[in-house]
């Protein structure tokens, strides 16, 4: 599978921004609000390297991630072409779905997106555009 973005939890998605944009990346996808994740979203591309940062409300079921990982990676994004075969596959092989496939308006109106965890591999989503 390709990858489409690594997925990088904030704090604070303009400040995050513009570190980013000190490390060569450049705004692909504007911070818009994302109802369904309650977080801001901003994709961002350097080179061949694609981020999407996320900056989750206090009521977010994100938020509480950010102990954890407190800006930093937290999960890696692989494009698919069908995506509840990709979801079947991978089930298959021990990853576990958890939360259904889901609308990802920031990434196209088309776009969705479905969220996997591995005890091996940790975080996964699968984008179908």
């Amino acid at each position: 599978m390709e990858v489409h973005h690594i997925g990088y939890l904030v704090k604070n998605i303009d400040k995050s921004i513009e570190s980013f944009q000190k490390l060569g990346y450049e705004i692909t996808i504007p911070a818009t609000w994302d109802a369904g994740r309650n977080a801001y979203l901003c994709f961002m591309r350097n080179g061949g390297y694609c981020v999407e940062l996320i900056a989750p409300a206090k009521d977010s079921s994100l938020y509480p991630l950010l102990k954890q990982y407190n800006n930093a990676p937290y999960h890696i994004c692989y494009k698919c072409e069908h995506l509840e075969d990709a979801v079947a596959i991978l089930k298959t092989e021990k990853f576990m779905p958890f939360l259904e496939p889901a609308p990802a308006s920031v990434i196209g109106k088309t776009a969705r997106v479905a969220f996997l965890i591995s005890a091996r591999a940790g975080m996964i989503e699968l984008v179908e555009e």
